[in-house]
């Protein structure tokens, strides 16, 4: 089962956020997500553990358990939605404003 860990404390690391789960049973990865740019923790994570069983337990214990003095959010996480291209960030993009100009 995939566990997504929100409201994580900026310190908390891949490492740490795997031992905080070891404890309710095997751990398959523990990722703490970063920006790409900064590197910075984003404050949120998931865990993957095989054991749904255990899964289910470490999420009914976590859910609002403190970390570093702030609670954190754990719950089932959700399978990732696509997004809609809109075609890049607009560079290079023409918008008809109903002038017609000719070069």
């Amino acid at each position: 089962m995939n566990i997504f860990i929100g409201s994580l404390p900026f310190s908390v690391k891949d490492e740490g956020l795997r031992e905080i789960f070891e404890g309710y049973g095997e751990v398959a990865s523990a990722r703490v997500i970063s920006d790409k740019f900064t590197g910075r923790s984003k404050g949120f994570g998931f865990v993957e553990m095989a054991d749904d069983a255990a899964a289910q337990k470490a999420i009914e214990e976590l859910n609002g358990a403190e970390i570093s003095g702030r609670p954190i959010v754990v719950n089932e996480a959700k399978p990732r939605e696509e997004r809609p291209s809109n075609g890049g960030g607009g560079y290079g993009q023409r918008r008809d404003n109903g002038f017609s100009r000719r070069y």
